[in-house]
């Protein structure tokens, strides 16, 4: 029985050794104002979602975020990227546990998750664990979430990635998802590298 467990671990991580744009879903859980100002690099944390939330308009991939309750708002830098994307109100930590978001997930039929947001030993963790339950492929940016303290993040994500999740960086995600080079997608996702590293850096 254990030889047949760890094959199907092993089987499963198999099948997600790359991710493609076609497949994918970027997923923003509770990027708020009443939380952000707590978590640790905070900025570069907004930053780095940000870009990607412009990478997944730009190559035209659906874009979900969700909001915990009591939380406040989106935080403003995010506000006008995210107005055309679907926005999910929740009392559980897991965005799964919300019947109109996992309808919704369902629908769009992508079956790769790229996860970024706050709190990473919390709402993140416990929706990435869900989503794995699920069967989907999950990748998780890992300088797009955070958490108050330094250990919580690390030890979040070193379960995730021991439960079968994809961890990637911002810059690594975009140009993965983008592919290939000289086409007019390539040259706008090629300025918004540059003017995140810009940001970054200042």
């Amino acid at each position: 029985m254990v030889h047949v467990a760890v094959f199907a671990i092993s089987d499963r991580r198999a099948e997600q050794v790359r991710v493609r744009g076609d497949d994918c879903v970027l997923l923003v859980i509770d990027v708020q104002d009443r939380l952000i100002d707590t978590i640790h690099e905070h900025q570069t944390v907004v930053e780095n979602i940000k870009a990607l939330i412009k990478t997944a308009q730009i190559l035209h991939l659906p874009v979900l975020a969700t909001e915990q309750e009591k939380l406040g708002d989106l935080v403003q830098e995010l506000q006008g990227l995210l107005s055309d994307s679907l926005k999910f109100q929740k009392v559980n930590f897991s965005c799964c546990a919300d019947s109109a978001f996992m309808r919704e997930l369902s629908q769009i039929r992508k079956r790769t998750v790229i996860v970024c947001g706050i709190e990473t030993h919390i709402c993140v963790l416990q929706s990435v664990l869900d989503l794995l339950t699920h069967r989907y492929g999950v990748l998780l940016v890992g300088d797009a979430t955070s958490s108050h303290a330094l250990i919580d993040r690390e030890t979040a994500i070193e379960r995730m990635r021991d439960a079968g999740t994809m961890i990637g960086t911002t810059e690594a995600v975009i140009y993965e998802l983008t592919e290939k080079a000289g086409t007019e997608e390539f040259r706008k996702i090629l300025e918004l590298v540059k003017e995140r590293r810009k940001s970054l850096s200042g």
